[in-house]
């Protein structure tokens, strides 16, 4: 067993030399010694077999199985020199330029050694240069093998393993992750001309979508959404531009791209909470539920139920509260009636030891009640109110002055005013109490403005809702005696048999205030 082991070791190290050279460390063990001779004469694709040497070309490779290769050792894996520029060549011959500089740009460079490969990097930057401002110049149609070539460069340059930092628990304690530095990827000097690169060949009249779609499909896609998981905002910006036209122009993929948003979102709900590009997602949909048509499928109703609502669950919702706000007022505004279904799963998320979270949800609450009619408001408005109520007196002044400020709303006021009678008996403890004995002046000052509206509209109704809760605070007051009379006959019934181990019995009687 010893000698059959030692017998290995050469060819373990062979295998590591050959991957130091830019072979692939997935192909078989039979391809191997010509993968590695392929690399250093760089010249390689994904089945060992060599390409044209002037094109570099292999149009029989799968689509999404490139060979990246990366100049990760002390020289890049072939001789990098510019080609000439698009200016002198004839036109006849452009479009060959054109898919050599695409080849080109497939060597992927280290950019975690700002010292290596200075003179590589930027032949590679102004040769992506170059082809941005092909693809925006271009005047006919889009070959299938200038399609393949530009869709390999933008998988070889982008969809890679992002780079991360620790993240810790202050994100998930709901702090203002805000503050942190995001981390900046240090290949972005190439990265974005990729990105522009991709932006521009999406949105160009020359990209035929029919013909497109063989190369942008769903593995493509999944990719891409991947990647706005990155940390750098410069990404996730640049994403969210590109994927929103690639929605707009291939419209065979957009029930597979709501599909595969969904999914990172119930992942994100229900399992890891840690997600770094949930706003540019929400911002994407925002303007799909924009286009909508009307009556609403039931594929989108389910979306709101199922995926926006729930999202108010993460602790980390400042990270994305305003464009989920948009995305929920957006359905309500198309169809008034889910504005019942919005404000219940509200309340069903409702904070109750976050402070800040309340204020960002009363915030939302009201652009929701703006766009919400009087048959949906009254389905509602009782356990509305009651949360409403428990905000209005909270201690915390921010949250009792948020929830008044209802009332500055010129259509929620009168929303409230034509169901008074419903909702002045429910909110009217808060409004006397929050009038009586609330520390902070601004929420005084506001309570008071308040119980005028209603005294105003409905004097009598303000008298009722008065006297019910003096009655209730006499009732409350009586029930208060009678509990610390009870436990004063308690103290006294154990120290009257405490020198005795008699079992101390309390009348039934004497207990029933307890239960007050």
């Amino acid at each position: 067993m010893i000698k059959n082991f030692l017998n290995k070791l050469p060819k373990k190290q062979a295998k590591s030399a050959e991957s130091r050279d830019g072979g692939s460390s997935t192909l078989s063990s039979n391809s191997s010694t010509t993968s590695a001779s392929s690399a250093r004469s760089g010249n390689v694709n994904s089945t060992g077999n060599n390409s044209t040497q002037n094109s570099g070309v292999n149009h029989g490779n799968k689509l999404h199985e490139p060979l990246h290769n990366k100049a990760n050792g002390s020289s890049p894996p072939v001789p990098y020199e510019a080609l000439p520029s698009f200016r002198d060549v004839p036109s006849a011959e452009k479009q060959n330029l054109f898919i050599r500089k695409l080849s080109m740009c497939c060597v992927v460079f280290d950019f975690t050694d700002p010292t290596k490969h200075l003179k590589e990097k930027d032949i590679k930057r102004q040769t992506l240069v170059e082809l941005v401002d092909y693809v925006s110049s271009a005047n006919g149609k889009f070959s299938d093998v200038v399609l393949q070539e530009i869709v390999r460069v933008v998988t070889t340059n982008l969809f890679r393993t992002l780079s991360t930092q620790p993240r810790e628990n202050k994100v998930l304690e709901g702090l203002d992750v805000e503050e942190e530095e995001p981390l900046m990827d240090p290949a972005w000097p190439h990265l974005q001309i990729v990105y522009e690169f991709l932006l521009r060949f999406v949105t160009s009249p020359e990209t035929d979508a029919k013909l497109a779609k063989r190369y942008i499909d769903h593995a493509f896609i999944l990719k891409l959404l991947d990647l706005f998981d990155s940390e750098d905002p410069r990404e996730r910006e640049y994403l969210k531009t590109v994927l929103h036209r690639i929605y707009g122009k291939f419209m065979v993929h957009r029930p597979f791209i709501r599909k595969t948003i969904n999914n990172i979102f119930y992942r994100f709900i229900f399992e890891t909470e840690k997600h770094n590009g949930i706003a540019e997602l929400l911002e994407i949909l925002g303007s799909i539920i924009n286009g909508f048509a009307l009556p609403l499928k039931e594929e989108h109703k389910l979306f709101l139920v199922r995926a926006l609502i729930p999202l108010h669950k993460p602790k980390c919702i400042p990270m994305y509260h305003q464009q989920l706000t948009y995305s929920i007022t957006q359905f309500v505004e198309k169809d008034c009636k889910l504005a019942d279904t919005v404000i219940r799963g509200l309340l069903k998320y409702w904070p109750i030891t976050n402070s800040s979270k309340e204020v960002m949800f009363l915030g939302e609450l009201e652009e929701v009640l703006e766009a919400t009619q009087a048959p949906e408001f009254q389905r509602c408005m009782v356990p509305l109110f009651r949360q409403i109520g428990r905000c209005m007196s909270s201690s915390h002044f921010q949250v009792a002055e948020r929830a008044l400020f209802l009332w500055n709303n010129d259509h929620i006021e009168n929303l409230i005013k034509q169901n008074r009678r419903v909702i002045l008996p429910i909110i009217f403890p808060a409004l006397e109490k929050n009038a009586r004995n609330h520390w902070n002046q601004a929420v005084h000052s506001l309570t008071l403005n308040v119980r005028k509206i209603f005294s105003d509209v409905d004097p009598e109704l303000f008298e009722e809702c008065l006297l019910k809760f003096q009655e209730d605070e006499g009732r409350d007051e009586e029930d208060k005696v009678k509990r610390e009379a009870t436990w004063r006959r308690l103290e006294e019934i154990a120290i009257s048999k405490g020198a005795s181990s008699e079992a101390v019995v309390v009348p039934r009687k004497a207990m029933l205030p307890l239960s007050g």
